[in-house]
């Protein structure tokens, strides 16, 4: 069943939700082509759930995406990818605070596992296509990432 209902706001084409064939819903900002666009609340047909900004339809800005397994990721994102700063969480607590690109972690960054610990050597420096690169210090990216996913979760509450 389609469901679309919908006001105008001052900035906005549209705002309104609307409930897919698949079950898939979405509330949130529209664009003048029918597009998500601004703010929404996205839940797909597999319960996984997205909060945070849209462009022309796809995840864009700051968001928080939580999969059905558990695992979740906040930060900044760009035409559907992760992209930018952020901080990814899998299912077993281990995480990733830093740098991704085109859905990938890549960059500078820090992992740190379930136990608390960042590995031996430290975990921390550049990572290329996920995959641990070289050794270095980078406080400062890991505090954009830890700033940038407060952000993008402070952001749902409002």
């Amino acid at each position: 069943m389609h469901e679309f209902l919908a006001e105008s706001r001052a900035g906005v084409v549209k705002y309104g939700s609307y409930k897919y064939e698949d079950g898939t819903q979405y509330v949130g900002d529209w664009n003048d082509k029918g597009q998500k666009h601004g703010m929404g609340h996205l839940v797909l047909s597999d319960s996984t759930r997205y909060d945070g900004g849209f462009e022309a339809g796809l995840f864009n800005g700051l968001g928080v995406i939580s999969f059905p397994d558990g695992a979740r990721y906040e930060g900044e994102f760009m035409q559907g990818w992760f992209h930018g700063h952020g901080i990814f969480w899998r299912n077993d607590n281990m995480r990733f605070e830093g740098e991704f690109r085109g859905g990938r972690i890549w960059g500078h960054g820090l992992v740190t596992y379930a136990d608390g610990s960042n590995g031996f050597p430290r975990n921390e420096g550049f990572f290329q296509d996920c995959r641990f690169m070289r050794k270095t210090r980078c406080p400062q990216v890991i505090q954009r990432a830890q700033k940038v996913a407060h952000i993008a979760r402070a952001q749902m509450d409002q």
